[in-house]
């Protein structure tokens, strides 16, 4: 079957096509496409949700029809139709929902409403090679969400934490802010970080700089981010050399967040057995929480598989809607283009 998927939840306008096998569950993505605001919104220094809604409008239908015209097919054959419902910026929601809404009536298909950190989860079912062994644990990291969830071989969630206040995404980007190097926050970091990592000038002249591990020991699976950003402040207050210093704040902002994202899926892991460790999210795209992941995977839980989605499928974008909706079908019944509604507080369960 040919599904189309439409994702709309912040600043990227998104429509793809994929192909699925009702029988083998194999996912094939003939097109995705993603118009991307990220030049928009970084003289602002983040999302403008008022700009945000503008652009979807403009690009939404454009994007939808390169990505039927690059999958070579006619809406004709499209099965049904994945749509993000939330959680997101309203506005840009809306302009998603009620594409789909429209699109649903006049080519008379079935939608799949979404949630976006399905979507990310479910991006991980996309590489053919993946052998997803149940029951399986995911860590979806991104710049609204950080949690640690369950998921068992029919598709059902467990949430075992979650971020308390800032998520690991939205914590890259105020740090990044802090510095004044740019937006977004993460990519930029783990460049700095990367260039700092590889120096041979350390810095040794300076005293270290020590950010806190949030929650590191905690006797759950929640997430607090908050703090280090507070904590970063305050260094940055009482350092008058930390220009200077900018991949070396940058490196060890970066640990700091690994450090916690890596523990809390290790305790996760050990205490419910897991067979599988899986990695979703924009952050997941951060070469080096997949190395050190990886790598402590392999050390400490020899017999459990590590899967991370292709970077392609690690921002936002609607190959995963698509994927969402493929296996959503299996669990419930389509909607009509009357019943999708926005959900911008929309919760995993």
């Amino acid at each position: 079957m040919y599904i189309l998927g439409i994702e709309t939840s912040c600043d990227e306008t998104a429509a793809a096509v994929i192909k699925a096998d009702s029988q083998t569950g194999r996912l094939r993505v003939l097109s995705n496409i993603i118009s991307s605001q990220i030049d928009i919104h970084k003289k602002y220094g983040g999302v403008v949700p008022e700009v945000a809604a503008r652009e979807h409008v403009l690009n939404i239908l454009p994007v939808v029809h390169e990505a039927l015209s690059r999958a070579k097919i006619t809406p004709q054959k499209i099965r049904v139709i994945g749509v993000t419902k939330g959680p997101g910026l309203i506005t840009s929601l809306i302009t998603g929902t009620e594409t789909v809404r429209a699109l649903a009536y006049a080519w008379q298909k079935p939608i799949m409403d979404i949630n976006h950190i399905e979507g990310h989860i479910y991006a991980n079912f996309i590489n053919p090679s993946a052998s997803i062994k149940f029951p399986a644990l995911i860590l979806t990291v991104s710049g609204g969400h950080t949690i640690l969830l369950t998921m068992n071989k029919t598709g059902k969630i467990k949430i075992l934490g979650e971020t308390r206040d800032d998520a690991a995404g939205e914590a890259f980007d105020k740090a990044a802010k802090m510095l004044n190097i740019g937006y977004p926050g993460g990519p930029i970091i783990s460049r700095y970080a990367e260039k700092y990592k590889k120096s041979t000038d350390k810095n040794n002249q300076y005293l270290p700089i020590n950010l806190p591990r949030p929650m590191i020991n905690s006797a759950n699976f929640d997430f607090s981010f908050s703090g280090l950003k507070t904590s970063l402040l305050y260094q940055l207050q009482k350092d008058p050399h930390w220009k200077r210093r900018i991949p070396e704040y940058c490196h060890e902002i970066q640990q700091a967040i690994i450090s916690v994202l890596i523990s809390k899926t290790i305790q996760a892991a050990q205490k419910t057995k897991v067979r599988t460790i899986m990695l979703s999210g924009g952050v997941s795209a951060n070469t080096e929480l997949r190395a050190q992941l990886a790598k402590t995977i392999k050390n400490k839980l020899t017999k459990t598989e590590f899967l991370v989605p292709e970077l392609a499928y690690t921002t936002d974008n609607a190959a995963m809607i698509a994927a969402a909706a493929f296996y959503k079908l299996k669990q419930r019944q389509p909607i009509s283009f009357s019943k999708l509604k926005v959900d911008a507080g929309l919760q995993l369960k």
